[in-house]
């Protein structure tokens, strides 16, 4: 069964997206990613190019956490007991 008919079919018992506001939620992410708002503004993204876009910038992200974390990790095995306390206590406020 197609996508487009699958979406039409109505579900009993559900709450239902309208396609106003799925593109709307599209609207919103495409002003949240960087490298599309920094794109020229008339230059319009069909949906699944701002949800790729989407899902590339959260895989960077979560690239970046787990380096910045694996930096950290080292830097607190290499510090005193003291400063390592510190910069534990400073993490969790």
């Amino acid at each position: 069964m197609s996508s487009r008919r699958s979406r039409s079919r109505p579900h009993s018992g559900s709450s239902r997206i309208s396609d106003d506001q799925i593109n709307e939620l599209v609207s919103q992410l495409y002003q949240l990613l960087p490298e599309l708002h920094s794109s020229r503004p008339s230059d319009k993204r069909s949906a699944g190019k701002v949800l790729e876009e989407t899902c590339n910038y959260i895989r960077r992200l979560q690239r970046e956490v787990d380096d910045l974390s694996e930096r950290l990790s080292e830097m607190l095995a290499t510090t005193n007991t003291n400063q390592a306390a510190l910069i534990r206590s400073l993490l969790m406020q």
